[in-house]
């Protein structure tokens, strides 16, 4: 968000992640909407809430690793494939409580990883609280073999629908 130059204030959502059987698309939809949702009820003053929620999808769908082992089976399963990012973006008009919802998907190719790779990339701690178990910008980057869409979807806030989603709120970026 700082790169937009929009003056803004992080407030974490309270909203409870939970299994939702929904298609990827729906439920990045459904928990950007949820967080937008949860900290626009506790904003007094008008603004505009953005919330935001990001998966990696390979033949289902993969949040944030809880250990060690679990992040080892994500980068396994991706090792060698191409999968989706899939993040969905809500913004909530807190004076008007017009919404809008939308998500943005981009494909990446991991390059083929050994046992060893992802043990000492997973020793590294980066994979901790990162949606597939990988940061592309950071040490995930050694891995990513192809991206096809936008870059910045991958870390987590697709930039450009942003863009196009705060322009529909007569909010000019440049």
């Amino acid at each position: 968000m700082s790169q937009t130059g929009v003056k803004f204030e992080v407030i974490p959502s309270n909203f409870e992640e939970s299994r939702v059987q929904l298609p990827p698309v729906k439920l990045v939809e459904y928990f950007a909407y949820m967080k937008a949702k949860d900290v626009s009820e506790s904003i007094k003053e008008e603004a505009l809430v953005i919330g935001s929620d990001t998966v990696v999808y390979c033949d289902e769908i993969m949040g944030k690793p809880r250990n060690r082992e679990e992040a080892f089976c994500m980068l396994a399963k991706l090792s060698g494939k191409q999968h989706l990012v899939i993040s969905g973006v809500s913004i909530i008009n807190t004076a008007t409580g017009e919404s809008l919802t939308e998500h943005e998907s981009t494909k990446v190719k991991i390059k083929k990883l050994s046992k060893d790779e992802i043990t000492s990339y997973i020793n590294t701690g980066e994979p901790e609280d990162k949606a597939g178990a990988y940061a592309i910008q950071g040490l995930g980057s050694l891995f990513v073999e192809k991206i096809q869409g936008d870059y910045f979807n991958v870390v987590g806030l697709p930039i450009f629908r942003l863009r196009k989603m705060l322009e529909h709120f007569g909010v000019k970026l440049i």
